[in-house]
């Protein structure tokens, strides 16, 4: 069982650092773009160069949060279904509990809700946790001196592990099923 939720943590974890990386980066360099023409399209040189790359790694850690909701929303899709280790998760009907083979986004719409808080939950246990064990071990003041874009998606992301293991018994639509 161990094995099946490595697996699905690892597809998923690819799935989410690609989804919003490429997203964010996308959207930044449209941004860059953007600003860069509305400004009368200045001739290329390193002082242009410099201040462009200067918006798009403005821009991207503010791209990522938001890119980061997206893709753990379009990632609930294909966590179900997916056979690894002998196990997969199977989303259930509403109405007739029956298991869905074909899942749309508006079926993952409560179980997503469930799971993102479930998640929120697990990301802030993890901040009481590194939180206190850098007032106790370090010389920084708060949270706001360290915690960043970077470190929330860390947190994501094992939260996203125990998350899938507790998905099960906290929703009534998801079930583990041997495939």
């Amino acid at each position: 069982m161990s094995k099946f939720y490595t697996v699905l943590w690892l597809k998923w974890a690819l799935r989410i650092t690609l989804c919003s990386l490429f997203l964010a980066l996308f959207l930044s360099l449209l941004v860059t773009t953007l600003t860069y023409f509305m400004q009368g399209s200045a001739s290329l040189n390193a002082e242009v160069f410099s201040a462009l790359k200067s918006i798009v790694l403005f821009w991207f850690p503010l791209l990522w949060s938001f890119t980061l909701l997206v893709a753990l929303f379009r990632s609930t899709k294909y966590i179900f279904n997916n056979c690894c280790g002998g196990y997969q998760l199977k989303l259930l009907s509403c109405e007739l509990k029956e298991e869905l083979e074909v899942i749309g986004y508006g079926d993952l719409l409560k179980v997503w809700r469930k799971w993102f808080m479930l998640i929120i939950w697990l990301v802030g246990a993890q901040m009481v946790l590194v939180t206190t064990l850098s007032k106790l071990f370090t010389t920084l003041g708060g949270v706001f001196e360290w915690f960043n874009i970077f470190w929330l998606f860390g947190f994501v992301l094992v939260a996203g592990y125990f998350s899938f293991m507790l998905l099960g018994n906290r929703c009534k639509r998801v079930k583990v099923s041997r495939c």
